[in-house]
């Protein structure tokens, strides 16, 4: 079989395929359940796979690069164009070939599983920076009912929360002053949480060569160099 280049849409258990010889025309047209695809990837001839760069291309990337293959990914806003007639998986994967062949295609580096983990620890992050800031307007805004007034800053609110649950002076119930304490220590979980993920990104940047190089340009910091990584 002349295989040049073989397209495939990726999914989370069935995998179409789409591969053409060098002249762009169809030789291998197939669907595979996940469990079968990295064994057959394995036993074709070195190609070029190309796929979109979506939820899963990365770790289908690196295992297809230690059978031998050259892996390309493809951003899908550029794929969309080509697709032909009805959307569906056959047609998606033939338009990963179409698009991959043209000469001014840009493509997607692969991401290796160390970037992956400076990834998915920026994103749990940001996840959590969230929940900080949703739990502090909830705050502001519950004890605003009470007349209490918090100044602007996480810093700030969870100082004045000591003060405020300690002071028997004030309008707070003791059940509402139950559930303060409660949301106090929850503001405090989250904290202790994000300085620990600080610790691991602050831990990945001294490892990573790139992430030092970053550093070096005026106005990066840590976690900005270990996010462009």
């Amino acid at each position: 079989m002349n295989l040049h280049m073989l397209g495939i849409d990726i999914a989370k258990s069935t995998f179409q395929l789409h591969g053409a010889d060098s002249a762009g025309k169809e030789v291998l047209k197939k669907r595979l359940p996940r469990y079968k695809l990295a064994a057959y990837i394995a036993n074709l001839p070195a190609c070029t796979i190309v796929m979109e760069s979506c939820g899963g291309a990365n770790y289908w990337a690196r295992v297809f690069q230690r059978s031998g293959h050259t892996v390309k990914l493809i951003s899908p806003q550029f794929v969309k164009p080509f697709v032909k007639t009805n959307k569906n998986d056959a047609n998606d994967a033939l338009a990963i070939v179409d698009a991959a062949s043209r000469p001014s295609m840009n493509f997607v580096p692969i991401k290796q599983v160390e970037q992956q983990d400076i990834q998915s620890i920026h994103r749990i992050r940001t996840r959590a920076v969230k929940n900080r800031t949703a739990l502090i307007n909830e705050i502001r805004g519950l004890c605003q009912e009470y007349g209490i007034v918090f100044t602007p800053g996480a810093a700030r609110v969870k100082s004045s929360m000591c003060i405020i649950i300690a002071d028997g002076a004030n309008e707070l119930t003791p059940a509402f002053r139950e559930s303060m304490q409660e949301l106090y220590e929850e503001l405090v979980s989250i904290e202790a949480r994000l300085n620990k993920l600080d610790a691991k990104i602050r831990q990945l940047f001294r490892l990573d060569e790139n992430c030092k190089r970053i550093l070096k340009v005026p106005g990066v910091g840590e976690l900005t160099a270990t996010a462009i990584c």
